[in-house]
């Protein structure tokens, strides 16, 4: 081990003079005198909020408007406490296996919802939950599906990380493979001539599987409309991105594909590049490849302390100084959007909606022997029979 240590690669480290992406929740700056709370108004984002590669910067200034600021941050407080409510379900022993959480990064899944259209298509790894809830699902389905019970969004069959609605293809559990598969599904929007864009999100963990590459290759020789997505939470498992990867700039990974680097920690900044993205792919600029920079607080998982990788003062110097609720939060206070007493009911309204849906999914009975056999063929398509594990159990549909 003494000899394998001398070998081990030095940490890379950006050089002093190396413009890094601006990861601070709260530097957007208004631009306008707002007279009109009913009407759009511009602001600017802080000039390091994107970095980009072999393509044009997203414009800074931003139109946004009271109602949506409003709704986003209600959002992102729902989600939050979706996610809060699952761990102390996961410490109370409810919830077993796997569960990955992703309080911190609510910028992502909330800002990518109200950058896309209802008919756009998404797919992501293990940190689903707000995802699937964004797209369509309900809390009550994501927590009854996290309990194992029937009122889950599958049925209590899948699971945390098997999750899916018309519109959001998972929630999945091999690391890397949702990338090919979301080529595959651009592929499918481009084949029927849909004017959509498909997001496939995958994690710095996985930016070094070979399908990752494979899945580039091919969105680019077919010129796809996929947004290939990863969420860099600084953290692959245990491992900082900086002892896993060469290169950890990963938005210039994509060779021949266009990146664009994405503070996501500020949901107007994460909004505007999911837009931007947007229009690119769908305008038949071929595939382009987007990283939000964000940061989990959590651990990997629900048995990752997250403390052995990381000071506990990182991790509380980012709660304190970066968080995505809390940035807009004080967007909405300092332009008069609303005041805290008037936020602080938007917490309340958010914890009431998912305590009752936690409810609701206790409530819920698990699935019952019977539904071991369903589930197994699209509905229509089922054989007359199925052997189980002997061969005198035989269920007849």
């Amino acid at each position: 081990m003494a000899s394998l240590a001398r070998f081990r690669p030095a940490v890379r480290r950006i050089p002093a003079f190396a413009r890094a992406i601006q990861t601070s929740a709260d530097t957007t700056q208004l631009q306008d005198t707002i007279e009109d709370h009913s009407k759009p108004f511009t602001v600017k984002l802080h000039e390091e909020s994107f970095r980009t590669y072999q393509c044009e910067t997203p414009s800074l200034e931003v139109e946004v408007n009271k109602d949506e600021l409003l709704k986003m941050y209600k959002d992102m407080q729902t989600m939050r406490r979706m996610e809060m409510a699952a761990d102390a379900l996961y410490k109370a022993k409810l919830i077993r296996g796997f569960c990955h959480l992703a309080i911190g990064q609510e910028a992502v899944s909330v800002g990518l919802e109200y950058g896309i259209k209802p008919e756009d298509r998404v797919i992501t790894a293990y940190r689903c939950h707000p995802f699937a809830v964004m797209r369509g699902g309900t809390i009550k389905g994501v927590i009854a599906e996290l309990l194992g019970r029937q009122a889950g969004m599958s049925n209590g069959k899948g699971g945390s990380m098997h999750i899916f609605t018309p519109s959001f293809f998972g929630g999945n559990g091999i690391v890397g493979a949702q990338v090919p598969v979301g080529a595959g599904i651009a592929l499918a929007q481009k084949y029927l001539g849909k004017n959509t864009a498909t997001f496939a999100l995958y994690g710095d963990g996985a930016s070094n599987q070979g399908q990752v590459f494979e899945a580039f290759n091919m969105a680019k020789l077919w010129d796809l409309p996929a947004v290939f997505v990863c969420e860099n939470n600084k953290y692959g498992m245990g491992t900082s991105a900086e002892r896993s990867s060469s290169n950890t700039e990963y938005f210039t990974r994509g060779d021949k594909i266009p990146g664009l680097q994405v503070n996501g920690m500020d949901i107007i900044a994460s909004r505007h590049a999911v837009q931007y993205a947007r229009k690119w792919v769908t305008e038949g600029n071929g595939p382009l490849l987007m990283e939000f920079v964000t940061y989990r607080y959590g651990g990997h998982s629900m048995s990752d302390p997250g403390t052995t990788y990381r000071t506990r003062e990182e991790v509380q110097r980012m709660r304190s100084t970066q968080d995505p609720i809390r940035g807009l939060q004080r967007y909405i206070e300092e332009w008069g959007l609303a005041t805290e007493q008037e936020l602080k009911q938007l917490d309340k309204d958010a914890k009431a909606v998912v305590d009752q849906a936690v409810e609701e999914a206790k409530q819920s009975p698990e699935p019952s022997t019977k539904d071991l056999w369903t589930d197994i063929y699209y509905k229509g398509t089922e054989p007359s029979s199925m052997r189980g594990r002997e061969r005198e159990e035989v269920h007849y549909y």
